[in-house]
């Protein structure tokens, strides 16, 4: 059976989690080299370079520069810890992923709602108007505009390992402005219509 690049990806994730496991590593410790876990785990070099990263933007380990890859103290964060565990071991959890993070974003438009001030708007627009802008972009400003800091947090966690899965859906600018429109006209409803419609999520199946 041929093994996907995302499955394949998943289990350098699972096995170097294992391995901090197995070798009794702690916060701040220490964690093998690159070219150590290349060889422990019998994978490319790059590939075990993607796995780490993607451990580093979940805060799980920190690279200190001249110095290696150490296990970040995140007591604060068991969340991180639980969910990992949760959405690499369990593909029937995926869509559930995506469906929890569908389920923040909406709470956060009707916040934005509630709580939107016109200079919001343009700073929406402005990133909606730049190069190269992307979905995530947008959501991670229009959370942080709602100013709910737990809110954000999580979010950025969940959507950590949806960008893992998630399948490609390429939104074009103007559903971005059609969206930001209805909010600017006070119609919420219209608004998690076209989010539904548009900004919805499904898990890549390739």
């Amino acid at each position: 059976m041929t093994v996907t690049p995302t499955k394949m990806y998943l289990e350098i994730v699972k096995k170097i989690r294992a391995i901090i496991v197995a070798d009794g590593l702690k916060s701040g410790d220490k964690i093998p080299s690159e070219r150590e876990l290349s060889d422990r785990l019998n994978v490319g070099r790059s590939s075990v370079r993607e796995a780490l990263r993607a451990l580093e933007l979940l805060g799980l380990i920190e690279t200190k520069r001249g110095e290696g890859t150490f296990i970040k103290d995140f007591k604060e964060h068991h969340l991180v810890e639980l969910l990992g565990t949760f959405i690499l071991e369990q593909d029937k959890t995926k869509s559930d992923l995506l469906e929890t993070k569908s389920e923040i974003e909406k709470s956060c438009i009707q916040l934005f709602f509630r709580k939107r001030e016109e200079k919001d708007f343009s700073l929406l627009k402005e990133i909606i108007e730049s190069p190269g802008f992307s979905r995530t972009d947008f959501f991670k400003a229009m959370i942080t505009l709602v100013d709910n800091s737990l809110m954000l947090r999580i979010w950025t966690i969940v959507n950590s390992y949806a960008l893992i899965i998630v399948k490609d859906n390429m939104i074009e600018s103007n559903k971005y402005e059609t969206f930001l429109h209805s909010l600017e006209n006070q119609q919420i409803d219209e608004a998690l219509f076209l989010y539904e419609n548009h900004f919805t999520e499904f898990v890549d199946k390739k």
